[in-house]
């Protein structure tokens, strides 16, 4: 039988999912300005190259950094509130013979 969820609480959920969207918000804060100081020190150092080279330059970036924060984001949100504890672990067992 599998354990109850912290997350099955409508309140421990919807202050884990705040939590959540808040992470994200600063994250794409941060994205966005991060990707700004890469695109200013490329035209420093290469200077007017194609437009198209900056448009994938900032695409790739955002959406690296966007992906891996999300992630990285859903990962705490499932440890912090106690759902991976809740998870049954347990396996058959195998004799090796």
């Amino acid at each position: 039988m599998v354990g109850k969820s912290p997350l099955d609480d409508p309140q421990t959920a919807a202050h884990a999912w705040a939590r959540y969207r808040r992470l994200m918000r600063f994250m794409f804060l941060f994205t966005v300005g991060m990707v700004g100081i890469a695109l200013a020190l490329l035209y420093k150092f290469n200077g007017a190259v194609s437009v198209h080279f900056y448009i994938a330059v900032a695409l790739g970036m955002g959406f690296m950094m966007l992906l891996t924060s999300a992630l990285m984001g859903l990962v705490f949100l499932s440890n912090g509130t106690g759902h991976d504890a809740s998870v049954d672990n347990n396996l058959p067992k195998h004799d090796e013979d």
